[in-house]
């Protein structure tokens, strides 16, 4: 008997693919229920708080304003100047930590109820379904020849996209210029080029992500698609198709027994793959392209009830109660996240809590180092900006101690209003014979003059003169 293995030749099969798949469109279909009327009013909320903001007034100004020029960031009763980003810092570090806590509960409820993206392509995707009419007539629509129909709707669909992405783009702006008057300026053809370019951009992103990308923006732009997992587990609530109870799957009239028939209870409608914006099919598992938005979670409740099943078939569920088991909300890795969650946020309120009331910055002429007066004091100039973080107009005291005999030319008191910036130019002139280095340190000290508003700040600042003799 021979001791060879036979062998055969095998020519390996090679398949090309793209990494960018061509978008195949996607045909949503409208359903109602349950969840869905949970992300309209989460719609609604988030649409009205978005565009009618700019337009609230808090004591004679927008109430919220990016007042970037100024440099200063209103948000109603607080202004918020550059040097306090750090609390921006952590209000994001809160917001990341929230972020991780609900998606380790609820998977990802703020991509299908409050993500940008979701909100305005379900505006959009409600202006298509209005123009062009239900998914089967969009369907047939678009593989109709051109027509005067069809040209009407389709003018009359891109016609509302763009005005409602031009919306959105001069609400955006209106965050960083007061909305009021940037909406007279842009009619009159006086506003910034700027302001115009700026509206546009938007105008055309919102129109190209939530019209024409959709679900690509989701799936390929996003990085939360590819992370989520991460934060995921066993007990993790998530969309999910109970597997055990749907299968085999097949049609059948519901007057049938389909247990008898070795069926489960899933009737292969394929109705959770036409109302879902990703067109995935949530049969096959868990997939990233899904954004939980719960719509297939109504369609099947839909036909459950039509056939008489009992709903849930497809669901909030977590993997451990589609395997039998007892599943946990708070456990070790949630109870991280929100532990996290309150020491940031205790940290923030401490550093918000000791902001300064009161800011003081000087800036020293660089021009010439000094100057030499004809008395023969040397002269050094400074524009001192007091900044009034308060939301009430106090009087300040100007001083400067740090060398012997100094004479302080300007003025000395200075009214700053509710958040404004004060520059104040000042000389500073020395007798030589006080100067010891050439580079002299002096002490800059703005104090509030009202006795129910007690602040005061002080800050350092260089005195430059030639070395006395």
């Amino acid at each position: 008997m021979s001791d060879k293995i036979p062998v055969q030749q095998v020519e390996p099969e090679v398949i090309e693919f793209d990494l960018y798949e061509k978008r195949k469109k996607i045909y949503t279909r409208a359903i109602s229920g349950f969840f869905q009327k949970i992300r309209t009013r989460a719609l609604w909320v988030l649409m009205l708080g978005y565009f009618l903001t700019p337009w609230v007034n808090w004591h004679e100004r927008q109430g919220v304003l990016f007042d970037l020029p100024a440099r200063q960031f209103h948000i109603f009763g607080v202004t918020f100047f550059p040097q306090d980003f750090f609390l921006l810092a952590w209000i994001l570090i809160i917001c990341a930590f929230g972020l991780f806590f609900v998606t380790t509960l609820f998977g990802r409820v703020w991509c299908g109820y409050t993500c940008p993206q979701t909100v305005w392509t379900m505006v959009f995707m409600w202006i298509e379904e209005k123009t062009e009419g239900s998914r089967n007539a969009r369907m047939k629509l678009d593989k109709a020849p051109m027509s005067k129909s069809k040209f009407i709707k389709k003018f009359n669909k891109h016609s509302l996209w763009l005005l409602f992405g031009w919306i959105t783009g001069l609400t955006f702006v209106g965050y960083f210029t007061p909305i009021r008057e940037l909406l007279i300026d842009l009619f009159t053809f006086n506003a910034h080029p700027w302001a115009y370019f700026w509206v546009a951009l938007f105008t055309g992103a919102t129109y190209l992500f939530a019209g024409w990308m959709r679900e690509q923006v989701c799936t390929y732009m996003c990085p939360y698609a590819r992370f989520q997992a991460v934060m995921f587990d066993p007990d993790t609530m998530v969309i999910s198709y109970d597997y055990n109870r749907g299968e085999a799957r097949g049609p059948r009239k519901r007057s049938a027994d389909h247990k008898a028939q070795g069926l489960g209870d899933c009737i292969d409608c394929n109705l959770c793959v036409h109302v879902c914006p990703a067109g995935i099919d949530i049969r096959d598992g868990l997939q990233y392209q899904c954004i939980g938005c719960a719509l297939c979670v109504d369609a099947c409740d839909s036909i459950m009830d039509k056939m008489g099943y009992e709903r849930g078939l497809v669901s909030y569920t977590t993997e451990r109660r589609l395997e039998g088991e007892t599943s946990h909300i708070m456990r070790p890795k949630a109870i991280g996240y929100a532990m996290c969650m309150v020491v940031v946020i205790s940290a923030f309120m401490f550093f918000a809590s000791d902001r300064e009331a009161l800011g003081l910055d000087v800036i020293r002429d660089r021009n010439r180092l000094f100057n030499e007066t004809p008395s023969g004091m040397i002269e050094n100039i400074y524009t001192v900006k007091v900044i009034n973080m308060d939301q009430a107009s106090h009087r300040f005291e100007i001083s400067v101690s740090g060398l012997d005999n100094m004479t302080m030319i300007g003025r000395k008191t200075v009214t700053a209003n509710a958040g404004e910036v004060r520059s104040v130019p000042f000389s500073i002139q020395v007798p030589p014979t006080a100067l010891e280095e050439q580079r002299n340190t002096i002490f800059f000290k703005v104090e509030s003059l009202d006795p129910n508003y007690p602040v005061e700040k002080i800050t350092e600042s260089r005195f430059i003169g030639p070395v006395s003799k």
